[in-house]
């Protein structure tokens, strides 16, 4: 193939790299927007869900789709109640203190991860995809399911949207994250708020991982640069900004995707940090974000 070709390939898998970052990057700055927590334990709770949609789809078998689709559903609820048993037991217990829960969050991350080296092994392990469809480009046939886990990421993130400024939930979320104190003082059940924002943040990233499951491999070690790159994605595009979270995790996914085909992965992870930085002293509060006043 000639330049084109591998131009248009490399954006093809950047693309869909960018859909799976959003839908990761997504979960952690909603985490950090209204709670003001640091989870450094979001890459395992990526893991998470793809370990458990390895689990679920072994155990039902049959054609593969009824296996992804179910792992779709189970995956993201398991993970979900078990971040929201996290958030009761330890975070709250913590009173959200910014120091107190990073060094909490760095003991779950090591408690889930070893957790699934005991019950699940570690082996990398693959989950079949729910079809196996090639679309014919004039150049190269590319896969369909890959299509579609960056569709199915636009619907999540355009239904993410529709919740968070269009129903009262959304209001009640955005109203914590402004003034959780004056937000208490009008009724609004501020614990519960953190409960359900941080499993929602779970499960963005559990999602996250049955979706793009089929296409690498479940690990017990896959969290940590999901971890890396939503860090990333949030610093550039702006604490709890859902546009600056897209815009971000396109432009970290496309470059990764584009750099690592023509130069290598690890400029490409240099050139990423590179921005992070250049973000970090001349717009603090990212593209996107709002400055503190």
């Amino acid at each position: 193939m000639h330049f084109g070709p591998h131009l248009l390939l490399a954006a093809l898998e950047g693309l869909v790299t960018s859909a799976v970052l959003a839908l990761t990057a997504l979960g952690l700055s909603l985490v950090f927007g209204v709670m003001r927590v640091v989870n450094v334990a979001h890459g395992e709770f990526f893991m998470l869900g793809a370990v458990l949609a390895w689990a679920i789809s072994t155990a039902i078998g049959g054609h593969p789709a009824l296996g992804f689709l179910a792992a779709l559903v189970i995956a993201p609820l398991i993970v979900g109640a078990i971040a929201l048993i996290a958030e009761r037991l330890v975070l709250r217990r913590l009173n959200y203190n910014p120091e107190a829960t990073i060094v909490a969050t760095i003991g779950m991350l090591y408690i889930i991860q070893q957790l699934a080296l005991t019950f699940y092994g570690p082996e990398a392990r693959p989950v079949e995809p729910p079809f196996n469809y090639r679309i014919l480009l004039p150049w190269f046939g590319y896969s369909g399911y890959k299509l579609s886990v960056v569709a199915a990421s636009a619907l999540l993130l355009i239904a993410t949207w529709l919740v968070l400024t269009r129903t009262k939930a959304g209001l009640v979320m955005r109203a914590t994250q402004y003034d959780s104190e004056t937000a208490q003082a009008f009724g609004i059940p501020v614990g519960r708020v953190y409960g359900g924002v941080f499993a929602l943040g779970a499960m963005l990233a559990a999602i996250a991982a049955v979706l793009i499951v089929p296409i690498s491999q479940a690990h017990y070690l896959m969290g940590q640069d999901p971890l890396l790159l939503s860090f990333i994605v949030v610093i550039i595009g702006g604490l709890g900004s859902l546009r600056g979270t897209v815009v971000a995790a396109v432009l970290i996914g496309m470059s990764d995707g584009i750099i690592s085909m023509f130069f290598s992965p690890t400029l490409a992870k240099i050139i990423a940090t590179l921005l992070v930085a250049m973000v970090l002293v001349f717009r603090p509060q990212g593209l996107f974000g709002t400055a503190s006043r």
